[in-house]
C-alpha cells in the first residue's frame, strides 16, 4: 500500500496522472507544465490567474520553476513500477487507493494485485493471464465462455462449446498454451532469419557511421588547411600591398625631391633677378648723367636660358610622373606569388593548354594564341599531318599530363554542341572509334541539345543538371585515376567523376559542331 501512497502523491491534480516535466508555482504546489500552461491560457482569456489547487491568486501570469528534485523522484518511481507505468492496470478491489494488479481472472473480469490474489478461487475455471482492461476479449463473443482452445483450421481461439456443438465441431483443435507455444517456435524460426539481417543492417550502419565520423575528420582537418592558406594569403597580400605602397613612396619621395630642387634653384634666381631689378630701377630714378653713364652694364640671362631651364643638367622635367606601369607590374607579380603559394599548397597545377593544329580536324579552326577551337563551315587548307582527325570536327591538346593533380577551365559559347575531354594520343584519327567517348581511350562531357553527357568506351550517361553557366572546371588526379568536371556557376555544381586506371598521357581534346566555339581560360 506504501507505493500507492506515494503515487498518490505524485499525481498531478491536474490530469490524475503522474508528472510530467513537472513545474512549480510560487505557492509551492506542482503541476505538469503542459497541464498548467494550458490552465494558465485558459484563465488568461478570463483576465486572471489562480493556483489550481489553493486558489492563490497572481495579478500578472505566474513564472513557472522547474522542480527537479520532483522530476528526479518520477523518474525513479516509474523505473520501481514498471507494470503499473506500462500496462495502468490496477486491482479491482483496493478502492481506497490504486494498486497495480499482478493478474486478471477471464472468469471473474477482474484484477488483483498480490494480496487479493492470494484469496482468489485456485479452480481450472478461473483462467489467470496477465493484468489486462480487455477481458471480454478473452471470452467468446457467442457463447460467453472462457477462450480454451485454438482452431487452426479457422485460425480462431474458441471455447469448449464451440469445439463440442459450435462451428468448429470435429476441427483438430488445441490447448491455447500448445498452440501458442507453436506459434512462438515459429516467431522464434522467424527471428533466427532476422538476426543476421538485423546484424547486417547493423554492420552497414557502423560502417556508415565510421565513414561519416572520417568524413567529419577530414572536413575539420580540410578547414584547417583552409584557414592556414587563407592566414597566409592575408600576410601575402599584407607584404603586396606593403611593396605596391612602398613604390608608390618610392617615385613620390624621388620625384618630389626633383621638384623641390628644382624649386630652390629657381627661387635662388628669382631672388637674384629681383636684386638686379631694384638696382635697374634705382640707376632709373638717378637724374646726373655723369653718374649714370659710369655705372658698369648689368648683364641679363635672356629668357628661356640655361639658367631657368630644368632638365638639361639631369633635373627633372614639369612633365615627369609616377611610373604607373612599375607600380602595377609589382602588384601583378605579387599576386601571382599568392596564386602559386595556393596552387602549391593546395598540389594543383594549372597547365598552359595549347592546342596542336596538326591534329585539328579541316573544319576546326585553332585560334593563333592557340587557345580557341570553333567550327568552320568550309574545310580549311592544311598540310598533311598523320595526326589530323579524319571524321569527327575534334583537336587536342600539343603537350599530355602523365602525373599529378591539374586544373583547367574553359569556356563555351553555348551556341551550337561541343564536348570536352580528355584522350590518350593513340585514339585513332578515323572511323567511328576516333570520336571522343565512343572508345576505351578516350573520355568526354558532351553539351548536347541542352542537355550534360558523358561518354567513355560507347557508355553514355545523360545527367539531371542543366547547362546554365558558360564556364566548366576539369579536374584531373592521374594517380589516382580521377577525372571530374563541374560547372562554375555560384555555388560550384559538380556534373561528374570518371575513375579509371590511366596508362598513357592523357591530351585536352576538343570537339566541336553546328557553329560552337569552345576556349581555353588563361
Amino acid at each position: 500500500m506504501a507505493s500507492a501512497e506515494l503515487r498518490d502523491e505524485l499525481n498531478c491534480s491536474i490530469c490524475l496522472s503522474l508528472y510530467t516535466d513537472p513545474v512549480s508555482l510560487r505557492c509551492g504546489h506542482n503541476f505538469c507544465r503542459s497541464c498548467i500552461v494550458s490552465v494558465l491560457d485558459a484563465q488568461e482569456a478570463a483576465g486572471g490567474y489562480s493556483c489550481p489547487d489553493c486558489r492563490a491568486e497572481y495579478p500578472e501570469r505566474p513564472a513557472l520553476e522547474k522542480n527537479r528534485k520532483l522530476r528526479n523522484i518520477v523518474e525513479h518511481f516509474s523505473s520501481t513500477q514498471p507494470d503499473m507505468e506500462e500496462t495502468r492496470i490496477f486491482c479491482t478491489y483496493c478502492t481506497k487507493s490504486p494498486v497495480p494488479a499482478v493478474k486478471s481472472c477471464a472468469h471473474c473480469e477482474a484484477s488483483f494485485c498480490e494480496e487479493h490474489l492470494s484469496r482468489h478461487s485456485k479452480s481450472p475455471e478461473h483462467m489467470l493471464v496477465d493484468p489486462t482492461d480487455s477481458l471480454e476479449e478473452r471470452k467468446c463473443s457467442t457463447h460467453k465462455e472462457v477462450l480454451k482452445y485454438y482452431c487452426p483450421i479457422d485460425a480462431a481461439c474458441i471455447c469448449v462449446s464451440c469445439c463440442l456443438a459450435g462451428d468448429h465441431k470435429g476441427h483438430d483443435v488445441e490447448l491455447l498454451d500448445e498452440a501458442s507455444e507453436k506459434k512462438k517456435e515459429k516467431f522464434r524460426e522467424y527471428l533466427h532469419e532476422l538476426n543476421p539481417r538485423k546484424a547486417e543492417i547493423q554492420t552497414r550502419v557502423q560502417n556508415l557511421q565510421d565513414h561519416k565520423g572520417k568524413i567529419q575528420e577530414k572536413a575539420s582537418d580540410k578547414r584547417k588547411n583552409i584557414s592556414k592558406i587563407f592566414m597566409d594569403i592575408k600576410k601575402q597580400l599584407e607584404m603586396a600591398e606593403k611593396k605596391a605602397l612602398s613604390e608608390v613612396s618610392r617615385q613620390e619621395e624621388k620625384i618630389v625631391s626633383q621638384i623641390s630642387d628644382l624649386i630652390k634653384k629657381l627661387e635662388i634666381q628669382e631672388d637674384e633677378l629681383s636684386r638686379k631689378m631694384r638696382h635697374v630701377e634705382e640707376m632709373c630714378r638717378v637724374t646726373d648723367p655723369i653718374t649714370l653713364l659710369q655705372e658698369s652694364d648689368i648683364t641679363v640671362c635672356s629668357h628661356g636660358g640655361d639658367e631657368d631651364r630644368g632638365g638639361d643638367d639631369g633635373e627633372v622635367s614639369s612633365e615627369e610622373d609616377l611610373d604607373e606601369v612599375l607600380i602595377s607590374l609589382t602588384l601583378l607579380r605579387s599576386m601571382r606569388d599568392i596564386v602559386t603559394t595556393v596552387t602549391s599548397e593546395l598540389r594543383v597545377h594549372v597547365p598552359d593548354i595549347l592546342l596542336d593544329v596538326d591534329t585539328a580536324h579541316r573544319r576546326v579552326k585553332v585560334s593563333e594564341d592557340l587557345k580557341t577551337a570553333t567550327i568552320s563551315e568550309e574545310k580549311q587548307e592544311m598540310p598533311e599531318s598523320p595526326g589530323r582527325f579524319v571524321d569527327y570536327s575534334q583537336v587536342l591538346s600539343r603537350c599530355g599530363l602523365s602525373s599529378g593533380r591539374h586544373y583547367w577551365e574553359v569556356e563555351w559559347d553555348q551556341i551550337g554542341d561541343c564536348a570536352i575531354g580528355f584522350s590518350y594520343p593513340s585514339i585513332e584519327r578515323e572511323g567511328r572509334q576516333s570520336c571522343i567517348g565512343l572508345n576505351d581511350k578516350s573520355w568526354s562531357l558532351d553539351m548536347y541539345d541542352g542537355e550534360y553527357k558523358v561518354y567513355h568506351n560507347t557508355d553514355v550517361l545523360t545527367l539531371s543538371v542543366k547547362p546554365t553557366c558558360l564556364t566548366l572546371g576539369v579536374f584531373l588526379d592521374y594517380e589516382a585515376g580521377r577525372l571530374s568536371f563541374y560547372e562554375l556557376c555560384d555555388p560550384i555544381r559538380h556534373l561528374h567523376t570518371f575513375t579509371a586506371s590511366f596508362t598513357e598521357p592523357l591530351h585536352v581534346v576538343f570537339c566541336v559542331d553546328y557553329g560552337a566555339s569552345v576556349t581555353i581560360r588563361s
